[in-house]
């Protein structure tokens, strides 16, 4: 009988020991997993929701004011293409385009076809001229152009003829020609004239400048766009390159590395993206190195309400 006890005793022992083995194991595995996990998220792109329908938006996208306004020939093509593939890569899908930025509608239309991505890009693109007629020629080309049946937004450039397009806006979203409808500007002179349409709660999207060296939205537009539930596309966000030469040869403050930010162009935009009413910043390039870091920008923690008052008082000092 004592032996029998011994041998039941080493069992059970025996048998716990390889339960909390097992146990130990699996722990190390769902630990690992959550690291990993953990870091996958916090390497993603951020994507906010479009008010309006909830469908999310990477929160770093491209536009393409003089940076696509290349000839067919034109050497630069290679690396606008690849600046492309690595948008969609990495995550993000918004290229914002307009008649009025030269042949840079077309480009984006023949590279998104040889690259095979419109299906993963968010095409954005504006009406700007006068006259029912005359806006709906100038639509149907940037559809031809950027080689699409169906634009994903389409704004009124700088509010030309506003009333008159936003009629043909509304028919041509009911019949499925475009998804999404906005307004654009880019000086604070505008911004009466964007909060009142936006309040109207008749557009999906406004688009407008805000950048660190432009924070006059701050005041009224951007609280009006969040009350009214329209998503906003900053653009101008490094100010037209303004303020790279106001940060040349200066270090980032240690204390950046709060919100993961890696150099001045994350610091610009990191300052945008951590407004709750931004839903994306389209800063302009054509070189493949500034998108990477570009999109870094919207990678990682955001600083919150105390850092962006430090970051602002930061670079007010230099």
């Amino acid at each position: 009988m004592g032996t029998m006890m011994k041998d039941t005793r080493r069992a059970i022992v025996y048998s716990t020991r390889r339960r909390l083995l097992q146990l130990a194991a699996a722990s190390a595995v769902l630990a690992a997993m959550n690291k990993k996990n953990a870091h996958a998220q916090s390497s993603a792109l951020l994507k906010r929701p479009i008010p309006r329908t909830g469908e999310m938006l990477p929160a770093v996208g491209v536009g393409t004011w003089q940076t696509f306004d290349v000839g067919p020939d034109a050497p630069e093509r290679a690396e606008l293409k690849e600046v492309l593939r690595l948008l969609a890569a990495g995550g993000g899908s918004v290229v914002d385009s307009s008649p009025m930025y030269g042949e840079a509608e077309r480009v984006v239309g023949d590279l998104g076809a040889e690259l095979r991505l419109r299906e993963k890009l968010f095409f954005a693109t504006k009406v700007w001229t006068r006259g029912r007629d005359a806006g709906i020629r100038q639509m149907e080309a940037s559809l031809r152009l950027m080689r699409t049946r169906r634009m994903d937004l389409m704004q009124v450039h700088n509010l030309q003829d506003v009333a008159v397009h936003a009629k043909t806006l509304r028919e041509w979203k009911d019949a499925g020609r475009i998804r999404y409808l906005g307004i654009t500007h880019y000086h604070a002179g505008a911004y009466g004239d964007l909060e009142r349409l936006v309040t109207s709660r008749e557009w999906d999207f406004v688009q407008f400048n805000y950048s660190m060296a432009e924070r006059e939205a701050e005041a009224r537009l951007l609280p009006a766009c969040a009350e009214s539930g329209v998503a906003v596309i900053a653009n101008r966000p490094f100010s037209m390159g303004a303020l790279f030469p106001r940060v040349r040869g200066r270090e980032l403050p240690a204390w950046a590395a709060e919100f993961d930010c890696a150099s001045w162009a994350q610091f610009f935009l990191k300052y945008i993206l951590s407004h709750p009413a931004v839903t994306c910043a389209i800063p302009g390039t054509s070189r493949v190195a500034h998108l990477r870091d570009n999109l870094q920008g919207g990678v990682g923690r955001l600083p919150d309400a105390k850092l962006r008052r430090r970051m602002v008082e930061h670079l007010e000092r230099l």
